[in-house]
C-alpha cells in the first residue's frame, strides 16, 4: 500500500517496530498528558505512520531538538520530528514542512527594544535553547548580539530572567503562555523567521525517506495535520495546506 516496499520497512521499522524520536521541549508540537501519555500533532503523525506500515510504534522522548538531533549517531530513532536547518540537512533528509511557526523574543514590559530587527546590536544578549533551530537560525544570521545558551528551550526562558538579558529566543506560543502569567514581560511583535517544522530520516535510508515524504504530502492533502492541531489545543499554528 502506497507504495511500501521491503526496503522501506527496512530502513523505517527495523524488527517490526517504528522508533521515533519526539521533542516535547516545543509544546506546539508534542505534549504529554497528566499520565504522561504522548499528545500532539507530531504524536498523531507518528500513530498514523506506524498505522499505515502495519508495524509497532516506539517513542523516544527528548527535552530539546538539539537533543534528538545529537542521539542520531546512537540509532535511537528512524523517525525524527524537526525544524529544517542546513547544519542538520547534511545528515537527515526532510519532508516538506507539516507545520510553520514564528521565532520570535521575549522580553521585558518596559524593555526598550520594540522590533524583532533592532536586537542585533552589540551589547544585545539573547537566551536561546542549545541546538533549537532558532539557536541554529540566530547563530546563523545574527551579526552583533550574543547569544547565550541553555540546555532547553524551556531553560531559556529561565536563563533569560536569571542573568538579566536582554530578551528569550523561542517559539510564539510558549513564550506567549508565559506572559500572560507574568505580566512584567511581553512578546515581540513580528518574527526573525518561519520555523519549518518537517518529519526527518537520516541520510542513506532513501527508501524509506521516499516514504515518509509521500506520507506527509497525503496527510497534509487531506487535512490530517490541521486536525490534529485543533485537536491538539493548537488552533492558531498554521499548517502549509
Amino acid at each position: 500500500m502506497h507504495g511500501m516496499t521491503p526496503e522501506v520497512l527496512a530502513d523505517l521499522a527495523p524488527e517490526g517496530t517504528l522508533r521515533v524520536a519526539i521533542n516535547y521541549g516545543n509544546p506546539v508540537l508534542a505534549q504529554q498528558g497528566a499520565d504522561g501519555t504522548p499528545l500532539g500533532v507530531s504524536v498523531a503523525l507518528a500513530r498514523a505512520l506506524a498505522a499505515e506500515l502495519g508495524v509497532e510504534l516506539q517513542i523516544t522522548g527528548f527535552d530539546a531538538a538539539g537533543k534528538v538531533f545529537a542521539a542520531l549517531d546512537q540509532d535511537l530513532w528512524r523517525v525524527a520530528f524537526l525544524a529544517i536547518e542546513p547544519v542538520r540537512a547534511a545528515q537527515i533528509d526532510f519532508t516538506e514542512p507539516y507545520v510553520l511557526i514564528e521565532g520570535t523574543y521575549l522580553v521585558k514590559r518596559d524593555s526598550a527594544w520594540q522590533h524583532v530587527d533592532e536586537l542585533d546590536q552589540a551589547q544585545a544578549r539573547i537566551a536561546v535553547g542549545k541546538g533549537a533551530a532558532y539557536d541554529l537560525y540566530l547563530s546563523r544570521t545574527l551579526q552583533h548580539a550574543q547569544l547565550e545558551r541553555a540546555d532547553t528551550s524551556p531553560a531559556a526562558v529561565d536563563l533569560f530572567i536569571a542573568n538579566g538579558l536582554d530578551a528569550a529566543a523561542g517559539v510564539r506560543q510558549p513564550l506567549e503562555q508565559f506572559a500572560l502569567g507574568n505580566s512584567e514581560y511581553r512578546v515581540m511583535d513580528g518574527s526573525f523567521t518561519a520555523i519549518r517544522q518537517a518529519m526527518a530520516v537520516p541520510r542513506g535510508r532513501d527508501a524509506g525517506a521516499a516514504y515518509v515524504r509521500a506520507f506527509i504530502e497525503r496527510r497534509l492533502a487531506e487535512g490530517f495535520v490541521r486536525g490534529a492541531l485543533l485537536a491538539s489545543g493548537q488552533a492558531d499554528v498554521s499548517a502549509p495546506r
